[in-house]
């Protein structure tokens, strides 16, 4: 069992030492080196799942470089777990490095002037060269091996820089549970999954139709979509029907005319009705292509009929697929014509005309198919010149292409309404926070039209652990892979031979070859909880932590992260990946837009943390709600600086009256007698109550804001208004009541604050308690149950007004505050004439009055006729 032993509440020898100035400066740097040695945050293995709150971490990209936003999003989760630790639970919470990708391939390549090549041997004793080449063409092909070894010894350096800035923010990371994406274990449980699921049939291998990037010559996921406005033109081209009348469609992309494979129109378009089933000729490549009739034909787009060619877009994919069409591409993996004229295109004109475009880019093919058509005369008018969405990959910077290639698939529901179906249910399994959030997720899935292409055509990442068969004329037989045994993972089908064979047979008739593709990151990164849980290699662990409690994570990659995690756990575990998704806002510049790196407006988080203090950050942080867009407002961090200088000064004042830890603990309350001191506990019980509530629904913004409006009440009202009571006689029982008091509401308030200003609250909690603020527990609401019936949580409030009454007469007056007042009158309703009077004698010694009058009346409570004692004339 786990031990959860929390931080003592009862008296001790415990001394207590207030610094004469205290000061929130250094307190990052040894209050983290200080939670680290003495383990404060560490998960203790001995436990039960109930006893357990698990958080699915998301892993920073390990080669960039952090920003303002990370802060903001991590802070958030972080609260969270220093609220769960306090209320008793045995937090797994861990940390790792997302360094599986191409940023982190761009940042290796550059960095030691490398680049991966699967084809070359390892060599266990190579050294990238002392200063990298200008040139990339000069850059050392590396093994695949080689390296990632490279990616980890950066990683290293990078990681440290991470850690130590997290450390600086006060994550109660539990430094020990750290992973990266590409390591070993990481590359081992993202094949095991791979394999579970191609064993099961939720992976498979298929030639089909395949988002394309030129540039980066991969192909790319649904989610990894980014529309785009570009400019383009419509082109009105004419087709050509066996009677010689002609039919005009209109498209932006006239430079696939060689890969029309039908035209559409809708079924119940009036003009295209007599047509459906009837064949046309297309312009200049003289192929013979049927009219056909489908629901996605737009009537009111252009002309109201369109060509379909092999392929121009998505949309182009469902006709094909729909309508059983051929395949007729042209367009190759390098974004250029294919140099070879098509069988299909016969005719001698035909193949000069495909002669004028082979083995052009897409650009300089569709000028050259316009020149083409306007000397055709195929080309009605101009082009109309427009402006419209088109698909990029999110990291390209060329529009992407649809070609045919053979790639790995895992099912999502793309293509089957049951596993939709299934996939939306478990969502409804998970609690969005917050809860319209779970919307963005239905959407994705009802919206998706193919399943997920998982294959990467890189170089970099984890490799797709399969091989192939090849026959005896040296043809590979994707039919049936080979597939490696679970305990060889992680293996590289491009270094590795297959199982049963030797080195010397790959690539040779009845041998085998590798598969050289890797697999998408997100196939990896949906795999986070299984990774850092230990499925497969640490089932006790995996058990007591999955399925996971919170996966905290942006907004905008619900589409990704969260719908791909949900769909590898239904699959492997038949189960959600968690209980709780924690969805952050993103963080906006001042001109209210989205700061990322790639836009150049990020703040470097090293710089805020300097001028303002980590405190003042999260306190930034923590006052935004759960899916809320927050502004960057160093304002708002001036606030929490100011709110933890307060914590430390009122805590120093409150001290130094002579409270100690023997002040709190069981039966102190006893101890309590005065009605203003009952007042503030009682308030103090309410805000408890919500602050834990509010926890309690991931609402920490609300927790935060009670809290800080009753710590400012604390000292702005009840502190001004006891502190000659709190002077007195350490035996008279008022003084006893009100250091009983104060002392209970500190050691709340601490504890309130915890999650929030975790540096400030462990130096005040230093001292006078033992131990961490962070591992005692959570303030309760039933402690102040013993309260009596008399508390009246409204005798502070109108005591507290009448003071600031008799401050503001004062102010008036422009006298100094300490000016004795001779006599007033205070005016209230019954109710709260009867609350000044329980708090009277503290509000004559704060407004250094002799005598106050009160008096009932309707209205709001009001201090009139203030007679001021004369004042000698200096």
């Amino acid at each position: 069992m786990a031990d959860t032993t929390q931080g003592t509440d009862t008296p001790s020898s415990q001394s207590v030492s207030v610094p004469d100035k205290p000061a929130l400066e250094g307190l990052e740097e040894r209050l983290s080196r200080q939670w680290r040695e003495d383990g404060t945050y560490a998960f203790n293995r001995d436990t039960t799942r109930g006893e357990v709150y698990s958080i699915d971490t998301p892993p920073p990209t390990a080669s960039g470089s952090l920003h303002v936003g990370h802060m903001f999003s991590y802070t958030q989760t972080d609260v969270m777990a220093r609220f769960k630790r306090m209320r008793g639970a045995n937090v797994f919470y861990p940390m790792g490095w997302d360094d599986n990708g191409l940023p982190t391939e761009r940042r290796v390549q550059n960095y030691y002037g490398v680049r991966c090549d699967p084809s070359v041997a390892y060599d266990p004793d190579y050294r990238p060269p002392a200063e990298p080449p200008k040139n990339q063409r000069d850059f050392d092909a590396v093994s695949r091996r080689t390296f990632i070894e490279l990616c980890e010894e950066l990683a290293v350096e990078d990681e440290k820089v991470f850690e130590n800035l997290f450390s600086t923010l006060g994550l109660s990371v539990d430094w020990n549970l750290t992973y990266r994406t590409i390591d070993d274990t990481s590359r081992a449980v993202s094949q095991r999954a791979f394999l579970e699921n191609l064993r099961a049939g939720d992976a498979y291998l298929a030639e089909a139709p395949t988002l394309w990037d030129v540039t980066f010559r991969t192909a790319v996921a649904q989610a990894e979509l980014e529309d785009r406005e570009q400019p383009g033109a419509y082109h009105r081209i004419a087709f050509h029907c066996a009677g010689g009348e002609q039919i005009h469609i209109e498209t932006t992309r006239p430079e696939l005319l060689p890969a029309c494979v039908a035209l559409v129109a809708h079924p119940d378009d009036e003009r295209y009705k007599p047509l459906f089933g009837t064949t046309v000729t297309s312009p200049l490549f003289d192929v013979e292509v049927e009219v056909k009739a489908h629901p996605l034909a737009k009537p009111d787009k252009g002309s109201g009929i369109a060509m379909i060619c092999t392929f121009g877009d998505l949309t182009d994919v469902t006709w094909w697929r729909e309508l059983q069409l051929p395949t007729r591409a042209v367009v190759g993996r390098d974004g250029r014509i294919r140099s070879e004229t098509p069988e299909w295109i016969a005719t001698d004109r035909a193949r000069e005309n495909y002669a004028q475009v082979a083995g052009k880019t897409i650009f300089s093919a569709k000028e050259a198919v316009v020149a083409l058509l306007r000397d055709s005369g195929d080309l009605d008018g101009e082009p109309k010149k427009i402006m419209h969405p088109v698909n990029f990959y999110e990291k390209g910077d060329k529009p992407l292409e649809v070609v045919t290639s053979r790639q790995w698939y895992i099912r999502n529901g793309g293509r089957d309404a049951g596993k939709r179906d299934a996939l939306i249910q478990r969502g409804r399994e998970i609690e969005f926070h917050p809860s319209f959030m779970r919307s963005r997720y239905e959407n994705w899935i009802e919206g998706l039209n193919g399943d997920w292409l998982v294959s990467r055509q890189r170089f970099f990442g984890v490799p797709v652990p399969v091989w192939y068969r090849l026959d005896a004329d040296g043809e590979p037989e994707y039919d049936d892979p080979i597939l490696p045994a679970a305990e060889s993972l992680p293996v590289d089908p491009a270094a590795d031979p297959a199982p049963g064979f030797d080195e010397s047979a790959r690539n040779q008739p009845n041998g085998f070859i590798g598969d050289n593709d890797v697999l998408d990151t997100w196939a990896t990164s949906s795999l986070t909880p299984q990774i850092v849980g230990g499925w497969g290699r640490d089932e006790d662990l995996f058990a007591k932590v999955f399925p996971f409690d919170l996966r905290p994570q942006g907004h905008d990659i619900i589409r990704t992260w969260l719908f791909s995690t949900a769909v590898r756990a239904d699959a492997l575990q038949d189960s959600v990946p968690w209980k709780h998704a924690a969805l952050s806002g993103w963080i906006l510049d001042p001109d209210r837009k989205k700061m990322s790196k790639s836009k150049g407006n990020v703040v470097v988080p090293t710089d805020v943390l300097e001028q303002f203090g980590a405190d003042a950050v999260r306190y930034w942080a923590a006052s935004a709600k759960l899916g809320a867009d927050t502004a960057y407002e160093i304002n708002q961090m001036k606030i929490g600086r100011r709110l933890a200088i307060k914590l430390l000064n009122a805590s120093k004042f409150v001290l130094n009256l002579g409270v100690t830890e023997a002040s709190v603990g069981e039966g102190a309350l006893g101890r309590v007698s005065n009605a203003l001191d009952l007042s503030l506990l009682a308030q103090l019980r309410t805000v408890t109550e919500q602050a834990t509530a509010a926890f309690e629904k991931y609402d920490y913004a609300r927790a935060l804001q009670l809290s800080e409006s009753f710590f400012w009440t604390f000292t702005d009202d009840y502190v001004e208004l006891v502190k000659d009571r709190a002077y007195g006689d350490a035996g008279d029982p008022e003084t006893q009541s009100v250091q009983t008091t104060l002392a209970t509401t500190l050691d709340a308030l601490l504890r309130l604050f915890a999650p929030f200003l975790p540096f400030a609250t462990e130096e005040v909690w230093s001292w006078w308690r033992q131990d961490s603020v962070h591992r005692a527990a959570w303030p309760s609401a039933e402690a102040l149950g013993a309260l009596p019936g008399t508390a009246d949580p409204h005798v502070l409030t109108s005591v507290a007004l009448a003071l600031g009454g008799i401050r503001k007469a004062k102010s008036e007056a422009k006298v100094k505050q300490r000016t004795e007042v001779e006599t007033a009158v205070v005016t209230a309703p019954a109710a709260q004439v009867e609350q000044v009077r329980a708090g009277l004698a503290d509000l004559l010694a704060a407004g250094n009055a002799r005598d106050l009058q009160l008096a009932e009346g309707e209205g709001a409570l009001s201090v009139s006729a203030v007679q001021l004692v004369p004042q000698p004339v200096e």
